[in-house]
């Protein structure tokens, strides 16, 4: 195992670092695009409450 050059070692844990990292990056923007979502969604769905009880108010009159 110790037969290869120590450089060898080096680059295969650059090789693993780069991959967890990859992989921590990516859970952190689906996190963060999933709260953008919701944000939108929350925003979407108070325009169609807004409408909705604009509608109710201008039928009762």
């Amino acid at each position: 195992m110790f037969s290869m050059p120590w450089w060898i070692y080096l680059v295969v844990a650059g090789i693993i670092f780069s991959g967890y990292m990859t992989v921590r990056t990516a859970a952190k923007e689906r996190e963060i695009d999933e709260a953008m979502i919701e944000k939108e969604g929350e925003i979407y769905m108070e325009r169609i409450r807004e409408e909705r009880k604009r509608r109710q108010q201008a039928k009762s009159l």
